[in-house]
């Protein structure tokens, strides 16, 4: 049975680093400055708020919250504000949940519990108990190379029938297993690794949950519409000029050389928190180059 496609989060969401001031303070003006350049600039549909690229393991829970606040307040008349609240621990995740919907997101993403790798009667279980817990629609995030475990596909299966679980990031890469889970099941799938979103387009994918896309945001939703509208051609080419910041973003750690190019550009960024080292001059250098071999200025 073929799935028509759906958009619950529109088609580019870009996963938001969260800035800091120069003490390692949250920057909640900066934040809100940092969230309308990427819905104004460059064309987001949605942004995730503290997933691991707004360096969610270091944020405290009453910063979540305040983060997640500033930036609905700053643009969620415009762009859908999807909170990320997973943990590995169902009961504390839940929690984060519920306080995400208090502060206005319009989504949840859930990343599978990670280091402790429970088995898949265990995800579905967490999944399924995050999902239930609030009244919003509910992106998974399958990310086995961090979580140590994948998102089985009979498991996805499963979790599909749960009215509010829409869709899945999928940082796992098996286009076979993805396009199983799109055959069988109507999640909207989002690409959660930069360079595979055209192919993941091509399997059924709605769009891409990236990183690069900080700055590489309104081409990238080019390369999609070029998608959509069948100009293959010029979506090949856009994906293979914007592959060198699409790859070279995570040179190092995708949160280092995404702060790094926001202060470089004068946007909120500010410093990383540990155990995270800011950008060297050298790994700089080569973001420099990344981004004017892609077409992009720093």
């Amino acid at each position: 049975m073929t799935k028509v496609a759906t958009h619950p989060f529109g088609r580019l969401i870009t996963a938001m680093v969260t800035p800091f001031q120069a003490d390692g303070s949250l920057d909640l003006a900066g934040a809100q400055r940092l969230a309308a350049h990427l819905v104004d600039e460059q064309r987001n549909d949605a942004l995730v708020i503290s997933g691991t690229t707004g360096e969610s393991p270091t944020t405290t829970d009453v910063e979540k919250t305040r983060l997640l606040e500033a930036v609905v307040e700053a643009v969620g008349d415009r762009a859908r504000i999807i909170a990320g609240v997973g943990t590995f621990s169902t009961a504390h995740t839940v929690e984060l949940a519920q306080s995400a919907e208090k502060a206005g997101a319009h989504g949840l993403l859930v990343v599978t519990p990670y280091y402790s790798k429970p088995p898949q009667a265990g995800m579905l279980k967490h999944f399924t108990a995050v999902a239930d817990s609030t009244g919003l629609p509910v992106l998974l995030y399958d990310i086995p190379h961090r979580a140590g475990v994948a998102i089985a596909t009979e498991t996805l299966v499963r979790l599909a029938e749960h009215e509010r679980i829409v869709g899945i990031k999928d940082a796992k890469g098996d286009l076979m297993a993805s396009s199983d889970v799109l055959r069988r099941t109507d999640l909207a799938y989002y690409c959660g690794e930069d360079a595979l979103t055209l192919p993941f387009l091509a399997i059924g994918a709605v769009g891409v949950v990236g990183t690069s896309t900080h700055l590489s945001g309104a081409e990238t939703l080019r390369m999609i519409e070029a998608f959509e509208r069948g100009d293959h051609a010029e979506a090949l080419r856009l994906h293979q000029q914007l592959l060198p910041i699409y790859t070279g973003i995570f040179r190092t750690q995708g949160t280092i050389l995404v702060k790094a190019a926001m202060n470089e550009r004068g946007l909120p960024g500010g410093p990383v928190r540990s155990p995270l080292v800011d950008a060297t001059k050298e790994e700089l250098a080569t973001l420099r180059a990344d981004c004017a071999a892609a077409g992009l200025a720093l």
